[in-house]
């Protein structure tokens, strides 16, 4: 009976999970996508000058440090001669121009740029640039979610010098796919206090969306549950996040690869402790304490992940409480309303700046935790069927193993009746589906 009904559970998690981030559509963040805009400023046969801008327009998904890398594909033999707020990774081969006296600043067909580095060079900056690639979410800092960069743009000597726009574009961040650029509306720069607007000669918008199952084959992180009402911890899934041990961590271990030194430019491939599930995050929910009007939940993120820092993490969860927050501690908060339909059933936390806004490797300082006071809504709380727990929780924007509903904490004396009710549920189901094959 209980594996019928968690195969079932499962089923329906994969499916809704499925018809969402595979395809890169979030319904907790339906407008959320990485825009990349060319605009052309100035153009005549030869020479071209291009001004770049990602934004991040996702609520809580943001570019970590290594940052981005935007690459695409050059139609024609053009070539960048000069560029401001970004460079390119290499040069390739310009003996095309040995005897111009000045080479171009690269001339691959396939250029890959990267940001700038905070504390280059005045006269190599532009405005929103050189952040190392890093792009804020909306929620958490809306000031930084945009990276801006200038290009001066030619032609090999045999091209006919007129600017076409690139394709097949990449920002290198894994999870990330990218469609072709089309036109749109010129975009419009105001100056003079905004007493006058100019705009650019045309502009072109790529899109990139995010999808979890391109990011990775296996989740990220798991969520365990626990109760005052009950005594016993219910455990992240075991190989919620892979089964293989043979290079995770051993309790007081540190092995000899962890000294090495890694490239700062390319993203370090998780080594976690080892624990029965195997994730990098560990997000703990706790029904802690029962008020005459409020309840209060006690959350715990602990990173078992030895290689990395997680510099400006976020969770979201989703529980119907939530539109009733009283206090939250140690944390900032921000309810997320995607549909503006009135359901306020989704909330992101994140750190406070220079106090835990960076989740550290593993180790005893590798967690942060904060308090939720929330008030009863008497129509709906319970403690009875799981209903105090989240229905989802995402680490950065990765959706992380939760429990079977089956295991969920219980009220003492609850079991009973709600073995009834999953049997109640079974014997329909099957009736209903006898009830299809013979109609």
């Amino acid at each position: 009976m209980g594996a019928t009904l968690n195969l079932v559970y499962a089923v329906t998690i994969i499916l809704f999970t499925i018809s969402s981030t595979s395809h890169g559509y979030d319904p907790l963040d339906p407008f959320g996508k990485i825009t990349i805009k060319w605009d052309l400023l100035l153009s005549s046969p030869g020479h071209h000058t291009v001004q770049v801008k990602l934004e991040n327009m996702q609520e809580y998904r943001h570019i970590d440090k290594p940052g981005w890398k935007l690459s695409w594909h050059w139609e024609s033999k053009q070539v960048i001669w000069d560029m401001r707020g970004a460079e390119t990774t290499e040069q390739g081969n310009c003996s095309a121009f040995a005897s111009s006296g000045t080479l171009p600043h690269c001339c691959l067909r396939r250029p890959t740029i990267v940001d700038l580095l905070p504390g280059s060079p005045f006269n190599s900056q532009v405005s929103n640039c050189c952040r190392g690639g890093v792009l804020t979410s909306m929620s958490q800092d809306h000031t930084n979610h945009v990276s801006v960069f200038h290009m001066t743009i030619g032609s090999f000597p045999d091209d006919s010098g007129e600017f076409t726009m690139p394709s097949n574009f990449d920002i290198g961040v894994s999870g990330y796919s990218c469609d072709n650029a089309t036109s749109v509306a010129p975009t419009k720069y105001s100056t003079d206090k905004g007493r006058r607007k100019t705009q650019a000669l045309a502009t072109w918008e790529a899109v990139c969306v995010y999808s979890q199952f391109r990011s990775s084959q296996t989740p990220k992180c798991c969520v365990s549950l626990s109760a005052f009402y009950y005594r016993n911890i219910v455990p992240c899934p075991t190989c919620s996040c892979g089964c293989s041990s043979s290079h995770c961590v051993k309790p007081g271990e540190m092995p000899p690869y962890l000294e090495q030194k890694h490239d700062p430019e390319e993203e370090v491939p998780p080594v976690v402790e080892c624990t029965k599930h195997m994730c990098p995050i560990h997000i703990h929910w706790h029904v802690k304490v029962n008020y005459r009007e409020y309840w209060r939940v006690k959350i715990t993120a602990t990173n078992l992940n030895t290689m990395k820092n997680y510099t400006d993490w976020n969770l979201v969860v989703l529980h119907p409480n939530l539109k009733s927050v009283e206090q939250v501690f140690s944390f900032n908060y921000k309810s997320l309303t995607p549909y503006h339909n009135g359901i306020n059933d989704t909330g992101m936390f994140w750190g406070v700046k220079f106090y835990n806004d960076v989740l550290l490797q593993a180790g005893k300082i590798g967690n942060v935790q904060t308090e939720l006071l929330l008030k009863k809504d008497m129509g709906n709380f319970s403690f009875r069927e799981g209903w105090a727990f989240p229905r989802r929780i995402l680490f950065n924007g990765d959706e992380c193993v939760m429990p079977s509903p089956d295991d969920y904490p219980r009220l003492p004396g609850y079991a009973s009746s709600s073995s009834s009710s999953a049997a109640s549920s079974f014997v329909t189901i099957v009736f209903c589906f006898l009830l299809l094959l013979f109609v």
